[in-house]
């Protein structure tokens, strides 16, 4: 029996305060903006979404809706080659592969809608439970407010849990480490550190923090230089004790084949390297490098992909994004002992749009 065809495509753009000015090494926010994609066939949907620009959704509009639909809804494979292909000309990395990472992950949960599955068991479940650490920290907190994020971290049961460091293009690195000192003040002995320069040092200067950081018992030393000066992280990685690891920016296997040589973890993001189908492809690569693979940001889209590969490190549960998905949508998975559990009782990833979350939808520009 032949699978239905994709009827039509829908894209919204979504703005999310947080809940104050917030600040790594080298960039501030105050505000998300979420793209969500909406995919329908034979009375069934799929939902994807990306953190990226309202342009993003242009690229959708524009570009990528004419060539998804129309199309056999299982050609996954045939669906995510016809959007690479029809934005050769505009360049297929970056903002580009945030918009086709929107789509391929509603075309994947349509897929799993279809047949009637829970996208762990259509990928392949090798992990019931998904470890994940507390990430968030940022530069501008002062010590009452990062207290506040620990708490949220231990109550989640994270063993594991990572600050900014960098502060203004790593222009005060005694603050960078005294904040260090008062993340190990605050968690405990028993918690793993982690760090995230966000490219802010050079690689002379992250060489000297990082012997500072092996002082200070942190096992993660994330992005200590640009994840584009692959010599740099070469360096580095060969001076430190800690783990250095990369590949947030990473938009196609070609990003993580550069990456893998340079790191000792390798980090992917399902919102921006090409979706699920991308993901899978960056993380072979990782594999075939021996390294095991981190999933940034997004952790609720992350869980039934990562429950997918042995070699998994764990999952980023980013203060922002927990705080966003709860908040936009219906089904989030909620952390127990440290895991997100990986749901088999829905069909698909499990979420869906919230009505509450229409507060947030801006006007798209045509």
């Amino acid at each position: 029996m032949p699978s239905p065809r994709i009827e039509r495509l829908e894209v919204g753009v979504y703005r999310v305060p947080t809940e104050g000015p917030e600040a790594d090494g080298t960039l501030r926010w105050d505000a998300t903006t979420v793209v969500v994609v909406h995919v329908h066939a034979a009375g069934v949907e799929g939902l994807g979404w990306t953190y990226s620009s309202p342009a993003a959704a242009a690229v959708i509009t524009h570009h990528l809706r004419d060539v998804v639909v129309g199309r056999d809804a299982a050609d996954l494979p045939g669906a995510f080659d016809a959007m690479n292909r029809a934005c050769r000309n505009l360049g297929t990395r970056g903002l580009v592969a945030q918009a086709v990472s929107a789509v391929d992950i509603a075309l994947w949960d349509l897929r799993a809608h279809l047949r009637d599955l829970p996208l762990a068991t259509l990928f392949g479940r090798c992990h019931s439970a998904v470890p994940i650490y507390g990430s968030g920290g940022f530069t501008n907190l002062d010590d009452a407010e990062l207290a506040k994020q620990v708490d949220e971290w231990r109550d989640a049961g994270c063993t594991a849990m990572k600050i900014k460091i960098g502060q203004c293009w790593g222009s005060d690195t005694e603050r960078d480490l005294a904040r260090v000192n008062r993340l190990r003040e605050l968690a405990g002995e028993t918690v793993e550190l982690m760090v995230d320069a966000n490219g802010a040092y050079s690689a002379g200067q992250a060489r000297r923090v990082g012997a500072a950081l092996d002082r200070l018992g942190v096992t993660w030393f994330e992005e200590p230089v640009s994840s584009d000066d692959t010599e740099g992280l070469a360096a580095v990685r060969s001076a430190v004790r800690c783990d250095v690891a990369a590949g947030e920016y990473i938009s196609d296997r070609y990003g993580a084949r550069r990456l893998a040589p340079v790191v000792d973890c390798l980090q992917l993001d399902v919102t921006r390297c090409g979706g699920y189908s991308g993901w899978l492809a960056a993380a072979s690569i990782a594999a075939a490098h021996n390294l095991e693979v981190s999933a940034h940001c997004a952790p609720a889209l992350h869980v039934p992909v990562t429950a997918a590969i042995p070699r998994l490190r764990h999952l980023e549960y980013f203060i922002d994004h927990t705080r966003l998905e709860a908040e936009m949508f219906d089904g989030v998975p909620v952390p127990s002992g440290g895991r997100l559990p990986v749901t088999t009782t829905r069909s698909g990833h499990g979420m869906s749009l919230a009505a509450r979350a229409e507060k947030y939808r801006e006007e798209m520009a045509s």
